[in-house]
């Protein structure tokens, strides 16, 4: 069995697969310092509560855009698993030519999902993670990642509303059934998700007439996806593991 891990800024997932089958995944907050040890036999107690046996873990890859925890991350599976684990990291096959100026900038994470979307859904495409930052990056028919966009996640901007403004208060996240609101926590909802629908409809609309690309796939992943289009109107595909997917697909491109 392989274990993918991916880690970024709020939540770290970790997915087991039985060949190409996904049997299990765990979601957990991206906490502060651990140690190895800390982080080792955490990982393995998920082991332990469930009906999985982490002596069946042959393989490890690691995806993180978080440096501070990589140390006790890849030590614990050291330690705890007896594994080298693969990360994901600039040099690996991809499939995937880089056409930008800073290829060596790009997060694990976009370039994951990349991989996943080329080799499962094919180009022209758009993948846009949702997450504590939200992602538009855009693959050409020749498999090469031609440009993409960073802007600030929803719960970024939720959390500096209620930092900056004293006496707005802490919001669930979700889209209001109508744009006409009546209290401050509907209102917040209403300004936060409505605007970023408005976000993602245009950047698509822009992408696809710049880029000449009026069929390009709109492909979703992420968290917050499913509230930013819970009908299905705007995504062609929303696919919460991609990541996972992206790493079991490096894995095997790079095992040998």
């Amino acid at each position: 069995m392989l274990l993918v891990i991916d880690v970024g800024n709020t939540n770290y997932v970790l997915g087991v697969y039985k060949g190409e089958r996904l049997i299990k995944c765990w979601r957990m907050a991206t906490a502060g310092v651990r140690t190895a040890d800390e982080t080792g036999i955490f990982i393995h107690s998920l082991f332990d509560a469930s009906e999985l046996q982490a002596k069946d873990i042959k393989a490890v890859i690691i995806s993180s855009v978080v440096p501070d925890i990589m140390y006790s991350l890849t030590q614990g599976i050291r330690k705890y698993f007896h594994i080298e684990p693969m990360i994901v990291s600039v040099g690996m096959k991809t499939g995937i030519a880089i056409k930008r100026d800073d290829p060596k900038s790009v997060g694990a994470d976009r370039i994951v999902n990349l991989v996943a979307a080329n080799e499962i859904y094919g180009g022209p495409a758009v993948v846009i993670d949702y997450g504590t930052a939200n992602t538009f990056d855009v693959i050409n028919e020749k498999s090469e990642f031609i440009t993409g966009l960073i802007t600030p996640g929803i719960s970024i901007c939720a959390e500096a509303l209620t930092q900056r403004a004293a006496q707005l208060p802490k919001i669930e996240i979700k889209k209001p059934k109508s744009i006409i609101v009546k209290n401050t926590v509907g209102s917040i909802q209403a300004g936060l998700v409505l605007g970023h629908i408005g976000q993602t409809t245009y950047i698509i609309d822009r992408l696809k007439k710049e880029l000449d690309m009026p069929n390009m796939k709109v492909i979703a992943t992420g968290g917050l996806a499913r509230v930013i289009d819970p009908d299905r109107k705007i995504f062609d595909v929303l696919d919460p593991v991609l990541t996972l997917k992206g790493l079991k697909l490096l894995y095997q491109k790079n095992k040998a």
